[in-house]
């Protein structure tokens, strides 16, 4: 049958500022968002009823889970046009789960885009995302996977600038780290947003060192949940080559920034030999996520 396969990136949180809280208790974010070409990849086919198969790496973390994300996100979406047609769906899972990369999210995301395409939907990517968003805070800028500015819960999101080549290694300790509980763990007060780049950066060098300023405010709460981070975090600073580390999210995934991709993939076998019970992964940054049939 014919199909549509997407691809779900990884999201990395290249800086996340919690910069205040609303009354119903949801977190304010500020968060200059990019996305690597290490991910997920979600195959839509025409059926009679809804289907999900799984395979990939990271599968067996989702086995028994009757309705995830990207079901979800398939059967809104045809609500939401009105139709009763269905899908069947296939994810080949490479990204670890619970890991504050936005795996279930650009999953979903996914779904909406090889859906639209499948079916032959007018709908823009605002609409996809308005969609996205009733599901998920992290969906709206994992529809377009795009370097973003994104603020508020999530749902708010601006073009980011243009950044230079840039290599990436992520890395996840095996530990699964639910958003809601780091939320609940984090102390302090809230920060002022995130300064935007007067221009763009001329290079890897010139970026990772305006980065360097920013920081993820959800670090201190993260690692004292897992305190492995701090030797993800540690393993990743001592990496030749590397210009910049941070976690990414809410956790546990952490990552180092490169001036290329062909030395992140250098840093990554190094690392995955030093460290084979980590999940452990390299690329580059890309400019967006796309479908083909």
């Amino acid at each position: 049958m014919e199909g549509v396969v997407a691809f779900a990136p990884a999201k990395v949180n290249l800086c996340l500022h919690v910069v205040g809280r609303r009354a119903d208790g949801y977190h304010l974010l500020d968060s200059l968002v990019a996305f690597a070409d290490i991910g997920d990849r979600l195959t839509a086919r025409p059926a009679p009823s809804w289907s999900l198969t799984l395979s990939g790496r990271e599968a067996a973390a989702l086995a028994g889970v009757d309705d995830n994300l990207a079901l979800r996100a398939g059967r809104l979406l045809a609500q939401h046009v009105g139709s009763v047609a269905a899908a069947e769906l296939h994810l080949e899972k490479h990204l670890p789960v619970a890991a504050g990369i936005g795996g279930g999210s650009a999953d979903a995301a996914a779904t909406l885009r090889a859906l639209r395409e499948l079916w032959r939907l007018a709908i823009d990517d605002a609409e996809l995302a308005a969609i996205g968003a009733r599901l998920g805070a992290d969906i709206p800028v994992c529809v377009r996977s795009e370097t973003a500015w994104v603020s508020g819960i999530g749902e708010r999101v601006e073009p980011g600038p243009p950044l230079p080549e840039l290599g990436v290694v992520l890395v996840n300790p095996r530990r699964p780290l639910p958003t809601a509980t780091v939320f609940a763990a984090r102390q302090g007060g809230f920060a002022a947003p995130a300064p935007r780049l007067a221009e763009p950066p001329r290079d890897a060098v010139a970026f990772a060192r305006w980065l360097a300023a920013l920081r993820n405010d959800l670090t201190a709460a993260a690692i004292g949940l897992a305190p492995e981070i701090g030797d993800v975090l540690a393993a990743l600073g001592n990496l030749a080559g590397a210009l910049l580390v941070r976690m990414s999210g809410s956790g546990a995934t952490c990552f180092a920034l490169f001036e290329n991709r062909a030395a992140a993939m250098r840093a990554r076998d190094a690392l995955a030999a030093a460290e084979p019970r980590w999940w452990c992964a390299a690329g580059g940054l890309i400019a967006g996520g796309g479908v083909s049939r």
